[in-house]
C-alpha cells in the first residue's frame, strides 16, 4: 500500500509572452548543436518554425526538420520520424505544436537513444536509462505534454492509441510562450481547453495512494490524488473558467491566451503527478475509432464520468463547483456536487463544439466494444474513484451518445 507521493516535472520550465527568445541562448547553454525538430505543416506555414529558427541561430545545415507530424500521431509516422533521426544524429528533440508533436519528439528521442521496437516500451516504467534530450514548445494550450511523462500514439490496426509512460520522457526544458497559441483555431482552442479541464478534474477527484489496488509503488505510472495536485488542479479550473470561452471567442486576446497556457502547464502537473482515470480510458478506442481529437473525445465524455463519479467524491465536485465560479453557499454539498457537473456542460454550450457521440458519426452498436477495450486499461480503472465495470462503462457510454 502506497502512503507517500512525490512529484516530477521538466528539468526546467520557462513561462511568458516572448519568452521563446531564450531558447537559442538556454540551447547554447546546454550544448545543444544539432537539433532535430518535429512538428506539421500547419506549424510551418503558420510562420511558427522560422521564429523558432531565429531564435535558435544555428546554421541552417545543422537543423533537422521532421514535419510530417499529424493529430493523434500513428505509428507509421512515428517510425518515419526515427528513421530521420537515425540519419541525422540530433542531439536534441524539439517538440513543436499541440500534444501531438510533443509526444512524437518523446517517442523519437526514446528510439533514438535505446533503439528496438516502439512496441518494447508500452506501458509504465520501461524506458531503461536516459533519452536523447527533450524540449517541448507548445502552441496550443490542453495537453500539458510540455511538462508530462507520457507519449500517445495510435495504433491504426487494432484502432487503440497506445502510450509509453515514463520520467526519462519528461522534457529536459518546457518553453511556454502564450504568444504561439494566438494563431490556434477556434476549434482547436476550445478542445484543447477542454482537455486541460479533464486532466485537472480527473487528478483533483482520482483515488488516493493509499486506496490502490493494482501494482505496487513502484509499478504505478500515476501517484494518485496528493495535496500538490490538487492546488495545481484548482487553479487550473479557475483559470479555465475564467478564460477559455474568452481564448475561443477572442483569439487575439493575450490576457486569455496567457491564462489558458498557464492552465494547460499547471494542469499537465496535476494529472502527471496525481491521475487521469476513466475519461481517459473511455477516449482512447472512442478517438481512434471515430477519428476526434482527444480533447474532444474528452469533453464528449467528461460530464458522463462525472456522474458516475458523484457518490464517491461528492465534496470534492461541490468544491470543483466554486472552481468554476459557481455560488454554492447555500447550497447542501450534494446539490453543489450537481451544480459541478451542469457548469462543465454550460461551458461546453458556450463553445459550440459537439455535444454527443453521435454527433461524430457513432453508432450505437458500437458502444460495447469501445467498453470492452476501455475495460482492459486496468491501470486508469483504478485511479477512478469509483471503480466501473464493463457494464457501467457501457453505461456511461449511452448515456453520452
Amino acid at each position: 500500500m502506497r502512503t507517500y507521493w512525490d512529484f516530477y516535472s521538466a528539468g526546467k520550465l520557462l513561462f511568458g509572452p516572448g519568452v521563446l527568445k531564450r531558447l537559442g541562448p538556454e540551447m547554447r547553454q546546454q550544448g545543444f548543436m544539432q537539433p532535430m525538430i518535429l512538428t506539421d505543416r500547419n506549424i510551418v506555414a503558420a510562420g511558427i518554425v522560422d521564429r523558432v529558427l531565429e531564435s535558435m541561430q544555428i546554421p541552417p545545415d545543422q537543423v533537422t526538420l521532421f514535419d510530417k507530424g499529424e493529430p493523434e500521431p500513428s505509428l507509421k509516422v512515428a517510425s518515419q520520424a526515427i528513421e530521420v533521426a537515425k540519419a541525422s544524429v540530433p542531439d536534441v528533440m524539439i517538440g513543436l505544436g499541440g500534444g501531438s508533436n510533443m509526444d512524437l519528439a518523446k517517442v523519437t528521442a526514446l528510439l533514438h537513444a535505446h533503439g528496438g521496437n516502439i512496441s518494447d516500451y508500452y506501458g509504465f516504467d520501461c524506458v531503461p536509462s536516459a533519452v536523447t534530450p527533450i524540449i517541448a514548445i507548445p502552441t496550443t494550450s490542453g495537453t500539458g505534454s510540455e511538462v508530462s511523462h507520457a507519449a500517445v500514439l495510435t495504433d491504426s490496426k487494432q484502432e487503440l492509441k497506445v502510450s509509453t509512460l515514463s520520467h526519462h520522457l519528461r522534457p529536459c526544458m518546457a518553453l511556454v510562450d502564450p504568444e504561439l497559441t494566438l494563431s490556434c483555431p477556434a476549434n482547436v482552442t476550445a478542445e484543447s481547453g477542454m482537455d486541460a479541464l479533464t486532466h485537472a478534474i480527473e487528478a483533483f477527484t482520482a483515488r488516493y495512494p493509499s486506496d490502490m489496488t493494482v501494482g505496487d509503488e513502484t509499478s504505478l505510472p500515476y501517484p494518485g490524488k496528493n495535496p500538490l495536485a490538487d492546488l495545481l488542479a484548482e487553479k487550473a479550473i479557475r483559470l479555465i473558467s475564467t478564460h477559455l470561452e474568452t481564448a475561443v471567442k477572442q483569439p487575439r486576446n493575450m490576457q486569455a491566451r496567457e491564462a489558458m497556457a498557464l492552465a494547460s502547464t499547471l494542469a499537465g502537473l496535476a494529472f502527471s503527478n496525481g491521475a487521469v482515470a476513466v475519461v481517459h480510458a473511455l477516449e482512447y478506442p472512442l478517438g481512434v475509432s471515430l477519428h476526434c481529437s482527444h480533447g474532444l473525445g474528452n469533453w464528449l465524455l467528461l460530464p458522463y464520468v462525472m456522474r458516475f463519479n458523484r457518490p464517491n467524491r461528492l465534496q470534492a465536485f461541490a468544491e470543483i463547483a466554486t472552481f468554476l465560479g459557481c455560488d454554492t453557499s447555500n447550497l447542501s454539498v450534494e446539490k453543489s456536487a450537481d451544480l459541478a457537473i451542469h457548469a462543465v456542460e454550460i461551458l461546453k454550450d458556450s463553445l459550440g463544439i459537439p455535444a454527443r457521440i453521435r454527433d461524430l458519426g457513432a453508432s450505437r452498436e458500437q458502444l460495447p466494444e469501445f467498453a470492452k477495450k476501455s475495460h482492459g486499461i486496468e491501470r486508469l480503472m483504478d485511479l477512478n474513484p469509483r471503480h466501473p465495470s464493463e457494464k457501467d462503462l457501457h453505461a456511461i457510454l449511452q448515456d453520452a451518445y
